[in-house]
């Protein structure tokens, strides 16, 4: 849908890639892109990958879509964990439902059937063969683990985490015949970075003072070994000078 707010609607799948000059040497036709207008009218801003015909909602129509793509994220967040908020299946429905309202508004036509945000909006879209689709992993063949245990359907939660109910664990969902997932780093890469950074700044200190061989500093009023002794016998602060 961000796509979608820059770049306009899919092309037809016969037109994606080509240029220009190659469309009008095959006489192709974007039927629905005419059909398909957007609210306002549209914005020319080529898509460089070349999969969408570039007519993109004005910016007041833009602004509707992103602002609905970023409520809908919110909904979805992993942030929600740390809110203590559990994300329900009828929430994800209602994140959809305000995105495929937003698409309505901004398309009243709305979008073309080969378009993946309709397939998706009409549960159609076929992710085989796509990056995308190495993230989807049917109910059948998904397995839970946490703290390198498999977590088997036919035992409780409770066998593997004690039945106090508020303790809180983290679990990922892996392929079936997989294995147990990748252990997760100790600290973040962030912190990682934080670390690095501040040994990196405290060999730069080391290395400074090492450099420093200034022994001016000898001379001062905290470095004299006979201050103590002096002031006990009374001849602090004495200046000697001819009359």
């Amino acid at each position: 849908m961000e796509e979608l707010a820059e770049h306009g609607i899919f092309l037809p799948p016969n037109m994606q890639g080509l240029t220009d000059d190659q469309i009008e040497e095959l006489k192709l036709r974007d039927e629905w892109g005419e059909k398909c207008v957007p609210s306002g009218g549209s914005v020319f801003k080529k898509d460089d990958i070349g999969r969408r015909n570039g007519q993109a909602p004005n910016e007041k129509m833009k602004q509707v879509l992103k602002k609905t793509i970023e409520e809908a994220k919110a909904i979805t967040s992993k942030k929600q964990v740390e809110a203590g908020v559990c994300v329900t299946m009828e929430m994800v429905k209602d994140a959809l439902d305000q995105l495929r309202g937003a698409v309505m508004i901004v398309y009243p036509m709305g979008l073309p059937p080969y378009d993946p945000i309709r397939m998706e909006f009409e549960n159609k879209e076929d992710l085989s063969g796509t990056q995308a689709g190495l993230s989807v992993v049917e109910e059948s063949e998904a397995q839970l683990w946490w703290a390198a245990k498999e977590l088997r359907r036919t035992k409780k939660l409770s066998d593997y985490v004690g039945k106090n109910e508020k303790t809180k664990i983290i679990v990922k969902i892996q392929q079936r015949g997989q294995g147990a997932p990748a252990r997760e780093p100790v600290i973040s890469s962030e912190e990682q970075k934080q670390l690095m950074l501040y040994y990196h700044r405290r060999q730069e200190e080391l290395k400074k003072l090492e450099e420093n061989d200034d022994d001016s500093c000898l001379n001062s009023p905290w470095a004299d070994n006979t201050a103590l002794k002096r002031h006990f016998h009374g001849v602090k602060d004495i200046k000697w000078r001819p009359r």
